[in-house]
């Protein structure tokens, strides 16, 4: 988060018990602090990323569905004979934590 941000956050909150900012625009402020504290991406190995897919019952092919890459990728990533880009990684640490239902509509 930009210390901008923060700083307009430690404002409002001091505002806020002064009594000149609601605590309905402090729910506001605060969530839309959280919504831009976005976690580092984490690398994965191809033993992380396979136990991923089997944990979650994915076949290859599914994975590379859901990541936009082809099956072979996946096989690769999996091999470590190559790595997954950070765009992959986003999408590979979602199915890790919270499973690739949240990626279906």
């Amino acid at each position: 988060m930009s210390d901008h941000l923060k700083r307009i956050q430690s404002i409002a909150d001091r505002y806020n018990k002064l009594g000149v900012v609601t605590d309905e625009t402090m729910t506001a402020i605060n969530a839309a602090v959280e919504a831009r504290n976005i976690p580092q991406v984490r690398t994965m190995t191809g033993a992380e990323i396979k136990a991923v897919r089997a944990r979650w019952h994915m076949s290859q092919a599914a994975l590379a569905r859901t990541t936009g890459m082809s099956v072979e990728s996946v096989s690769k990533w999996e091999r470590n004979e190559s790595k997954p880009n950070k765009a992959a990684l986003r999408i590979l640490n979602t199915i890790e934590d919270k499973g690739p239902y949240v990626f279906m509509s």
